[in-house]
């Protein structure tokens, strides 16, 4: 009893989902519940109908004419429920397409207002799964399910009211066997929340696979393991489908039990009904409507089990959703104060950050004042760079009064605000399958032509471009894969370029560069920057020589500050990875002992 309530409290928080959408239609709705009903309705009259013309037959006072004006208006009944069933087709099922709609958009909207903690622990298959498959399962429920749960329980309680009209001892008699059908569905709910749940999840499973799979497909085939994916994609397959019979099971026992209920019903008023109307209580034409009522009380009997599966697996879904739709940023943006104009000044002050289950922090005690210029950061890998850069890019939530933006304290801040003025490279370049022209010009689709060839040519990629057979109309495939590395990692970098943004951000977005391009492009940066804060972590320190300011990540401490010159001097980790970059082709290895270790 108490999952049971449960389970209703939970499709209480579940449904408050929907009810926006009803309110907003709810002249749609109502019109088409009207519709159902008055299809209802006129069915009733049917056996009505025809219970007159088979009692005149039998007493031998109808003509041929009533009889036809019987069949008249037959005919026209069926075509007043042919265009009312059409009606409330168009508004109840279109209505469920509408809700579909809108869960769809407030999901996808709401999924662009989380940070990475969310992505980080929810797979791009499950959020998939759930705009695909449980969204269609809501849109059935509201639709198909809610259709025809009305009509069953309306064309119950009429059809009965109609049979205990004709007879009531017969109609008790009728649907004596129903409190069984009752108590089954009662018991087989739950069992069927479960189940779906776990199908559900499985299918949010596959489509992840499928999706990594594709994704990487390159490596798939570089490492040989089309069969082993294949492999792995029946076995998951397979358990789906175990999964979608045991549901089944569930499913097929509600349809069949309830047939079987209608089905004695029937021959209880065949039998009884027949005695009665041996006896005189009840007329030929009345046990012939009764018979007919009873007939449609099947259907209502027959569509609880399916009506009920469908609401089941409609809720279980909803609620997945509306797991999503209860996470939250942990960004704060309290949206008190507004930015100026102008951006020439980031400041940290006393930084820690603790990733979510990590025990180590990933940066701690960080103070660093940032004017406008080049800041070089080098550091071995783990050490914090980009961490420091998700947080610069307010990717990353921080505590308050630890970074300032123009001495505000970046939490009081519009996070859209504040995104505005920032231009992000990161480390994973995404591109998308579109033209480079597209891709380049993501942020500022206002842009000319001549604008994002101009920033192209800063980051030293235009030329390039131009050799392709379509120039900046060429199609670049899935995540740019007709493109090299560096390629991606330049295109990458005009993008955010073209965004004339107050501070640049590039995270290691040139390590797929070569020295002397890498060079170049920061040589042309230095035209770009003028009084723009400009952040470049690299593994390269030759490119950052001219830097303005240098510091040296640790363990996620500051390990060393200052300019190139100073750094040689003072910075025994600085001074090892510049003199290995100028005097060898490699670089030491990642786990050298020397202080700060490698760059990342």
């Amino acid at each position: 009893m108490q999952k049971f309530f449960r389970y209703l409290s939970q499709s209480k928080d579940a449904l408050s989902l929907v009810v926006p959408a009803f309110k907003r239609n709810r002249l749609r709705v109502l019109s088409g519940f009207l519709a159902i009903i008055a299809v209802d309705i006129i069915q009733l009259q049917i056996p009505r109908i025809i219970k007159k013309a088979v009692d005149g037959l039998q007493e031998s006072s109808v003509t041929q004419p009533e009889l036809l004006r019987y069949g008249l208006m037959i005919v026209a009944l069926a075509l007043s429920i042919a265009a009312l069933r059409f009606g409330w087709r168009y508004l109840i099922l279109g209505f469920s397409r509408i809700l579909e709609r809108d869960l769809r958009c407030t999901m996808f909207s709401h999924l662009l207002t989380l940070d990475n903690r969310f992505f980080q622990k929810r797979s791009t298959g499950e959020l998939m799964a759930l705009s695909s498959n449980d969204l269609a399962s809501v849109q059935i429920a509201f639709g198909m399910g809610m259709v025809a749960g009305a009509d069953a329980v309306f064309m119950t309680i009429a059809t009965l009211g109609f049979m205990a009209y004709i007879h009531p001892i017969l109609t008790l008699i009728a649907i004596s066997p129903m409190p069984v059908l009752a108590i089954l569905t009662t018991v087989l709910s739950a069992r069927l929340h479960k189940r779906f749940t776990k199908v559900q999840e499985q299918f949010s499973e596959l489509t992840e696979f499928v999706r990594s799979c594709l994704a990487s497909i390159r490596l798939v085939k570089a490492h040989t393991q089309e069969k082993h994916q294949s492999g792995l994609f029946n076995d998951m397959g397979k358990e789906y489908v175990r999964d979608n019979i045991r549901l089944a099971m569930v499913q097929g026992t509600l349809f069949p039990f309830a047939g079987l209920i209608a089905n004695t019903s029937m021959l209880l008023v065949i039998f009884f009904g027949g005695r009665y109307t041996i006896e005189g209580h009840i007329t030929v034409g009345e046990f012939v409507a009764f018979t007919s009522y009873l007939f449609m009380l099947t259907w209502p009997m027959m569509a609880l089990g399916w009506v009920t599966s469908l609401f089941q697996r409609g809720i279980t879904s909803l609620g997945r959703i509306s797991g999503v739709l209860d996470e939250h940023t942990a960004l704060t943006s309290t949206e008190t104060e507004k930015l100026p104009a102008d951006t020439k000044k980031l400041r940290i002050q006393d930084l820690t950050y603790t990733y979510p289950g990590q025990n180590r922090p990933a940066l701690e005690k960080i103070s660093l004042e940032i004017s406008p210029g080049i800041l070089g950061v080098v550091g071995r890998t783990g050490s914090g760079k980009s961490t420091l850069c998700h947080i610069l890019a307010r990717l990353s939530p921080v505590m308050d009064n630890t970074v300032f933006l123009e001495n505000r304290d970046i939490n009081t801040l519009s996070i859209t605000d504040f995104r505005s003025r920032v231009a992000y490279v990161p480390q994973d370049i995404i591109l998308f399958a579109d033209t480079i022209a597209a891709n380049i010009s993501l942020g500022n689709t206002d842009a000319t032509m001549d604008e994002i060839q101009k920033a192209a040519a800063t980051a030293s990629i235009h030329d390039e471009i131009m050799e392709m057979e379509e120039g900046y109309q060429s199609r670049i495939g899935e995540r740019g894969v007709k493109l090299s590395g560096g390629q991606r990692q330049r295109i990458a970098l005009a993008r955010a370029l073209l965004l004339d943004r107050p501070v640049l951000i590039i995270d290691d977005g040139l390590s797929s560069v070569d020295m002397d391009t890498e060079q170049k492009i920061i040589a042309a940066l230095s035209g770009y920057i003028r009084d723009r804060i400009c952040i470049i972590v690299s593994h390269r320190i030759a490119p950052l020589v001219n830097a303005n300011t240098l510091i040296v990540l640790d363990q996620g401490r500051i390990a060393a500050q200052g300019a190139h010159e100073e750094l040689l001097r003072t910075n025994s980790f600085y001074a090892t990875i510049h003199k290995y970059q100028t005097s060898f082709t490699t670089t030491p290895p990642e786990n050298s002992t020397e202080p700060g270790g490698p760059a990342r």
